[in-house]
């Protein structure tokens, strides 16, 4: 018993181990939002770190529309990039869960 208890801790540090690797790759994959007409462009990572903001010259005539495209794409970045790293980290997360037995759930 108790060299199964150890093995599961093995196996738990191996996980957290590849969770932190992840999320480290996870700082290089880029999101790409942009606006239906393709006046403001934002690049997140997969982290939810903004990268880039490109906006239209057009924009900068209108404080509330360019508040307003901001907001909602701003939005729908990190919307995307959240998808992005929940997946990967509960992949690597759910790949590393020892067998524990009543904690099938996870499967």
């Amino acid at each position: 018993m108790f060299g199964d208890i150890m093995g599961m801790m093995g196996k738990l540090k191996e996980t957290q181990a590849k969770v932190e690797e992840t999320k480290k790759r996870l700082d290089t994959v880029l999101i790409d939002e942009e606006s239906n007409d393709g006046l403001i462009k934002i690049t997140v990572t997969a982290n939810r770190e903004i990268k880039s903001i490109a906006i239209d010259n057009t924009l900068l005539e209108d404080k509330e529309q360019l508040e307003d495209y901001l907001i909602i794409n701003l939005n729908k970045a990190i919307e995307k990039a959240t998808k992005v790293n929940e997946t990967e980290i509960a992949a690597v997360a759910k790949e590393g869960m020892p067998n524990i037995p009543g904690m099938d759930m996870f499967k």
